[in-house]
């Protein structure tokens, strides 16, 4: 920690405590720029009143200002002007554990409420189930989802799990649709790594729901937010797949199925 007299800000991404007037303009601990600090005491528990939602937003990345924050800020501009009842939820400041696999005990260990009381995960499971619909945004990490996402979505095992101890899928039918920000290779295999968890709880892509853009290995990686900042191609697909998942979720797919048979435990 420096020791300088001021305000203590937190880095959101390792942890790392600065004392200034404002924050350092890189983590001396791990690099992340001055956009990720907060004031001490600024990260408020994760709380939920309840109320239904058209769609929650899952920004997965470590860096919650970081290139992925880009394509979220465009879906959010277009939730607001549409009016769509949305919370965005950034993972990097939450707290989620690992899973704790009850599932691999005997089916019935895993439950929902789910047996993990401790962290911040059963409000996002309350949230889940009274969301329309869900957008998900994820960096690549060695041609897959972060890590963080990644803990959210093995946390959804006991949702899914209804449908083999209950009977019941809580989220059949619902839309998601899906946001990809990368350096290099592996957007199309992160965007369906991720889909997969949600097509066993029943949910449907939305129309053209996978929106994705990358830079390439040739650049250094200190220039990615600027050249997807830049990139109107991005703008148009991120803010066309918000579009295409609000028009999912007014069309109430729940609803109009009617009865969802389930074919997968």
């Amino acid at each position: 920690m420096s020791v300088h007299p001021g305000k203590i800000w937190v880095c959101r991404v390792c942890g790392y405590r600065h004392s200034g007037a404002k924050p350092p303009g890189e983590c001396p601990q791990c690099s992340s720029p001055a956009r990720e600090f907060v004031p001490e005491g600024a990260r408020k528990p994760l709380s939920y009143d309840g109320k239904e939602l058209d769609i929650l937003l899952i920004n997965g990345s470590t860096h919650a200002g970081h290139n992925v924050d880009v394509l979220v800020r465009y879906a959010e501009s277009v939730m607001k002007k549409l009016g769509v009842r949305y919370r965005r939820i950034d993972l990097n400041s939450v707290k989620i554990d690992h899973c704790w696999c009850c599932y691999s005990n005997h089916d019935a260990a895993c439950t929902l409420p789910c047996r993990n009381q401790g962290d911040e995960m059963p409000i996002l499971h309350q949230m889940l189930l009274n969301s329309k619909g869900v957008l998900v945004a994820s960096p690549i990490n060695w041609n897959q989802m972060s890590a963080r996402l990644k803990d959210f979505l093995d946390r959804t095992t006991c949702i899914q799990n209804q449908q083999l101890t209950k009977g019941v899928a809580p989220c059949a039918g619902k839309p998601v649709a899906i946001m990809i920000a990368g350096h290099e290779d592996g957007a199309f295999k992160s965007a369906h790594d991720i889909f997969h968890y949600f097509q066993q709880m029943g949910y449907i892509l939305a129309p053209f729901g996978i929106a994705y853009i990358t830079h390439g290995a040739k650049y250094d990686t200190a220039t990615d937010s600027d050249f997807i900042k830049r990139d109107m191609k991005a703008k148009r697909f991120a803010r066309a797949t918000a579009r295409n998942l609000i028009r999912a979720v007014r069309l109430d797919l729940p609803r109009k199925f009617g009865r969802i048979e389930i074919s997968s435990e």
